[in-house]
């Protein structure tokens, strides 16, 4: 590994944070699923959760709209909605869900600067009963168009930087932020060597 490479990755991942992540709940447009990914990268989010109940578990990502960056994720399916939600209950203590209801606050109502994950739901129906039962409440984008709907992938964006907004105020990029067990086991899944680290 080039040092320019080994400085690079672990730059990338001295930024990851262990307080954000985002679930997916049958979304149905691989690309969709895809530029999720991509843009959890971007803003440092390393645990992602996919939950299929409709349909069946993903072998390969979008590889153009991905930029490949499933590669550089941990990307965690499951096909049951119970087990998904009480393993991101585990170690999220807010969830969140995006679903236009009376009691839904604003994106910028909410407080990412603790340990937070974001539901989007399909294209069609959206969250879905099952999985609002199971969360802190609801949010929305604000908007002051005619259509009160983004696409999923460009209102996970919106919504998870706003999150890298108020982390970076916090100084949450500023150190170290993963789990030394899960920090040591991705430099091993990333190609470092003992002579790297």
């Amino acid at each position: 590994m080039t040092p320019e490479r080994r400085e690079r990755l672990l730059s990338v991942l001295n930024k990851r944070q262990a307080g954000l992540t985002v679930v997916l709940e049958n979304v149905f447009d691989p690309h969709n699923i895809s530029a999720v990914l991509r843009t959890c990268d971007a803003v440092g989010i390393q645990d992602v959760y996919v939950l299929n109940t409709t349909t069946a578990r993903r072998k390969r990502w979008g590889h153009k709209s991905s930029s490949s960056a499933a590669k550089w994720l941990t990307v965690h399916q499951f096909s049951d909605t119970a087990t998904c939600m009480a393993v991101v209950r585990e170690k999220y203590d807010k969830i969140y869900t995006t679903h236009l209801a009376a009691d839904a606050k604003s994106l910028y109502e909410l407080d990412f600067t603790g340990s937070v994950a974001l539901v989007f739901g399909n294209e069609q129906e959206g969250v879905s009963e099952e999985i609002r039962k199971l969360c802190d409440g609801n949010f929305i984008i604000p908007q002051v168009g005619i259509i009160k709907s983004l696409n999923i992938s460009v209102a996970c964006a919106v919504s998870i930087y706003e999150a890298m907004r108020q982390k970076s105020i916090a100084g949450h990029y500023e150190q170290k932020n993963l789990p030394d067990a899960q920090y040591n086991a991705l430099l091993e899944e990333w190609g470092f060597q003992e002579e790297d680290m």
